[in-house]
């Protein structure tokens, strides 16, 4: 069985730490931990809150590459 998870994705590719967590089956907290270590897929801060790129985040899913070739 396939659970679909709705998450918000901006026009320029980014998603919210919480629509992350969402897709990759985690928590927002892990999420934060795994910022604060430096481990995990790439980030990028606007206007000092962190995102995700989508294309960032299918990478690590399949291969847990931190960022798309």
């Amino acid at each position: 069985m396939v659970e679909h998870v709705r998450i918000r994705i901006l026009p320029d590719g980014r998603v919210s730490r919480a629509d992350a967590a969402a897709f990759l089956g985690r928590s927002a907290k892990t999420m934060a931990d795994w910022f604060s270590k430096g481990v995990g897929p790439r980030t990028c801060k606007v206007g000092g809150r962190v995102f995700y790129y989508m294309k960032d985040l299918e990478a690590y899913r399949d291969t847990g590459a931190r960022e798309a070739a």
